[in-house]
């Protein structure tokens, strides 16, 4: 299942097929669209093809290209327009310094008409920037954070993207993306994570190499996603299921999951949810906000039995390795952990226990003798090298029993488990050489794990 974000089928390049057009988009898994209108008659027929077609969305505005020739009555109606049914954003709107078909002082008074207009109508807005990124961020910077909505198209460099991405947006890339000579832009993606990352073929422009120069449709995603996979170092489901959510979270369209998932897989490698409580509350951590990891979802009704979880498992010899993980501590639930472990390990598994080390703690136990033989590898949360930075970063039900407690597991853990790794979160409050040293002091493994970029 994968969206479409940004679609013209309303275009004449459709007028004798546009059913057989969404047929082939739907074979081939795109299950919502987004049609967006570029002016008022243009967002005219963008809601009416949503009328149409179930799974069909519109977006309504008027292109910059014809921002010196926008009359009071044309506004009026797409304000009208913009509080019709199924209609999931404003755009697009923004700034074109390419073409300049328009005064930049009427381009940059119409976006921001827009952006007013999506306030108003609490809808996220969808920016056209070509040659214009100044302005355009100067502009979208004067709202704060009272606006949200994606850049499409995206042909800008690293920096202009983080920017971007500061302001809360997402972005998206049309098929230039698979151009053997895009590979600058190619690092803009990967400089782009992945849970700010929407699918769009801006059709009929842009068609991807396979069918570089032809008309684009939807149904050509397929052949964009593989790209992202790569660049991201995930698998095209992942991909699929990632940017569906991300669509989801910005327009409001689609199945809302309500259900948490005690087995999910990311990459080839199978993640095992089996408790959300833990006793740290780090400031870092994403629990509380928003219960998805890699467009899954975690929030559990209850906790699963240790049956339930082995059937949810399978066969787990074919994935590259089973992992204690999802959005608790595990070791809440040892006796269940290490049942599951023993399955796993009798069934040919390499099992991971990602923990932040207060087992022991947890458990009123030392508990690294009884994993001996059960995991392959633990990844412990060290997370900083001060004792008093971590009572602030982690805000330990342990207080402070926590910090000493974590050294000693990590010391039980060398001794009885073969790989182990210690790892803090990337953000600026962390000493990372420091705690780097600790690790090699300690004679373990050191990882940093990217802020905001779970799983």
């Amino acid at each position: 299942m994968i969206v479409d974000t940004h679609a013209h089928l309303d275009f004449p390049d459709y007028k004798d097929d546009v059913d057989e057009v969404i047929k082939r988009a739907e074979e081939a898994g795109v299950e919502y669209f987004i049609n967006v209108g570029v002016n008022v008659k243009s967002s005219i027929k963008s809601v009416e093809l949503a009328k149409r077609y179930s799974r069909l969305y519109a977006s309504v505005a008027i292109h910059p290209h014809d921002a010196s020739n926008v009359s009071k009555e044309g506004w009026s109606q797409l304000e009208a327009l913009s509080r019709q049914d199924k209609v999931v954003a404003i755009g697009e709107t923004g700034l074109d310094y390419y073409r300049n078909r328009s005064k930049k002082d009427d381009q940059k008074r119409l976006f921001r008409q827009h952006i007013e207009l999506a306030m108003k109508e609490d809808l996220p807005i969808i920016i056209h920037n070509r040659d214009a990124s100044s302005d355009c961020l100067e502009i979208v910077r004067s709202y704060s954070s009272k606006i949200k909505g994606v850049v499409h198209c995206f042909s800008g460099s690293k920096e202009v993207a983080k920017e971007f991405l500061k302001l809360g947006f997402y972005i998206s890339f049309a098929g230039p993306v698979t151009f053997p000579k895009a590979n600058s832009l190619r690092e803009v993606v990967k400089s782009v994570p992945v849970e700010r990352l929407l699918l769009e073929t801006d059709c009929p422009f842009l068609a991807p190499q396979p069918k570089r120069g032809k008309r684009n449709e939807p149904s050509y995603l397929k052949y964009m996603i593989p790209v992202f996979a790569e660049l991201h170092k995930l698998s095209i489901e992942d991909i699929k299921r990632i940017t569906t959510y991300n669509a989801r979270e910005l327009f409001g369209i689609g199945q809302v999951v309500s259900k948490g998932k005690i087995a999910y897989v990311i990459r080839n490698s199978l993640y095992l949810n089996i408790t959300n409580r833990c006793p740290n509350r780090c400031v870092f951590c994403s629990r509380e906000t928003n219960p998805y990891v890699k467009g899954h979802y975690l929030r559990l009704e209850k906790e699963p039995t240790s049956e339930e979880l082995i059937n949810a498992i399978g066969d787990p010899s074919s994935y590259d390795e089973v992992v204690f993980c999802g959005f608790g501590e595990p070791t809440e639930r040892l006796d269940e952990l290490k049942t599951v472990a023993k399955y796993l390990k009798e069934n040919g598994a390499v099992v991971r226990l990602d923990t932040n080390g207060l087992g022991d703690l947890i458990n009123g136990r030392s508990i690294c003798e009884e994993l001996k033989g059960l995991i392959d590898t633990i990844c412990i949360s060290l997370n900083t090298n001060f004792e008093k930075d971590y009572k602030e970063l982690c805000n330990s039900s342990f207080n402070g029993k926590a910090y000493p407690s974590l050294f000693s597991f990590i010391k039980k853990a060398k001794e009885n488990i073969p790989d182990v790794m210690v790892s803090v979160v990337g953000i600026p409050e962390v000493d990372i050489e420091s705690c780097r040293k600790i690790a090699e002091e300690l004679g373990v493994r050191f990882r940093v794990r990217e802020y905001n970029n779970v799983g």
